[in-house]
């Protein structure tokens, strides 16, 4: 016969001779863990929409006055519908990515909300977007990491604001004062007592107040109160999310990728032996029989890290979307079909590496990169884009 003693919030079962069979510590409902990470908050999304516009069965008239794009072959590639944008505020934890929140808004708010993903984990690529003015992955990018602005890219994509995660507060500029006052352009956030700052104060290009003296910044710092992280949660945060750019629109969030992958096949991303290339003939026939076949093709380590970290691309395109100069790969072939390039470039079992330069080496492909290296920051895959861009442009010059 076996009887439970319970002291406080530890619960032990004994046998009969009084040794102790378990031990584990129960939990009442009012002492669970609410860490700030745990803690549903209201979340407000603000959701670019688009519609296209139904098929017209009449051809469309072309106006030969319109400007268009030089290197464009497919004429106005804006998709036209209605476009609008719509806010959804719901409930849910820090810890939990955009793609739990977008999942939730179509199950139980608006089920009419279009997206894509495919794997959920980061591998497929499927659900790029634009996040608060920055490329990322949906089911990688949590909701913690933009509820501040450290994982934010002021640009022309976010709305004022909205990277800090208030519409009200207006984005601070590029470029900030230095010397001794640029530790106190950190001081504070917003509060209600921002009013009560000494007239010895002066105020930096972001309208922080900023002292004089260095010793009052320090304590300025220490002083200043900050809105604490778990105070009932009653302001709602704003996280946008638009269409990546440089992809048409298909309905909402979804683009049409098939450009990005038409630039990347146009590279050839696959393997070029020199028997390959030769001709399906009788002659050619009789003397790959007659010659050993290759049974491997052996590499050192230092061959196989020339372009290992490259194989890892999962073609989402955010190095696409990160690009200010590609533009559906009409006047540059993108910098994911450069690294599809680079890849079959750099590895040692190729014979094509002088055509596969001069391939590249186009006015819409490796000559068009402006080195701006924007497609490296939101690679997924710690990818140096930028890095192995300008690594083509020195292999194409010599």
């Amino acid at each position: 016969m076996e009887f439970a003693h319970i002291s406080g919030h530890r619960t032990v079962s004994r046998t009969r001779t009084g040794a102790t069979v378990t031990s584990q510590s129960t939990e009442s409902e009012g002492s669970k863990d609410s860490s700030p990470d745990r803690d549903p908050r209201p979340v407000t999304f603000r959701i670019a929409r688009f519609t296209p516009r139904p098929q017209s069965e009449r051809s469309a008239r072309t106006n030969p006055f319109s400007k268009s794009n030089p290197f464009a072959t497919t004429g106005n590639r804006r998709a036209r519908g209605r476009r609008w944008t719509q806010e959804y505020t719901i409930r849910i934890a820090p810890q939990c990515t955009v793609l739990d929140a977008l999942l939730q808004i179509k199950r139980r708010v608006d089920p009419t909300l279009n997206f894509r993903y495919s794997c959920g984990h980061g591998m497929c690529g499927s659900d790029a977007v634009l996040i608060n003015g920055r490329p990322d992955l949906l089911c990688t990018a949590t909701i913690a990491d933009y509820l501040s602005a450290s994982k934010s890219i002021p640009n022309a994509f976010a709305s004022p604001g909205v990277a800090a995660g208030n519409p009200q507060v207006q984005q601070p500029p590029a470029f900030r004062r230095t010397g001794a006052a640029a530790t106190a352009t950190t001081v504070p956030q917003p509060t209600p007592h921002s009013d009560s700052v000494s007239d010895s104060t002066a105020t930096d290009l972001a309208g922080t107040p900023v002292p004089a003296d260095p010793t009052e910044a320090r304590r300025l710092t220490a002083d200043t109160p900050h809105p604490p992280e778990t105070s009932g949660h009653a302001e709602s945060f704003i996280i946008e999310i638009r269409p990546l750019p440089g992809f048409i629109p298909l309905r909402d969030l979804i683009v049409d990728t098939n450009a990005m992958f038409e630039q990347i096949r146009r590279f050839k991303p696959y393997l070029l032996h020199d028997d390959s290339s030769a001709d399906s003939g009788q002659a050619n026939r009789t003397k790959a029989a007659s010659t050993e076949p290759v049974s491997e093709y052996k590499q050192t380590p230092e061959e196989l890290a020339r372009y290992e970290l490259l194989s890892t691309c999962i073609a989402c395109g955010l190095c696409q979307g990160a690009c200010p100069i590609y533009a559906g790969g009409e006047a540059f072939a993108g910098p994911a079909a450069m690294i599809a390039a680079a890849r079959f470039i750099n590895d040692s079992r190729d014979g094509h590496r002088q055509e596969r330069l001069e391939t590249i080496d186009q006015v819409d492909g490796i000559q068009a990169c402006q080195s701006i290296r924007a497609c490296t920051r939101p690679c997924p895959r710690g990818i140096d884009v930028g890095e192995e861009m300008w690594k083509l442009v020195e292999a194409v010059k010599e």
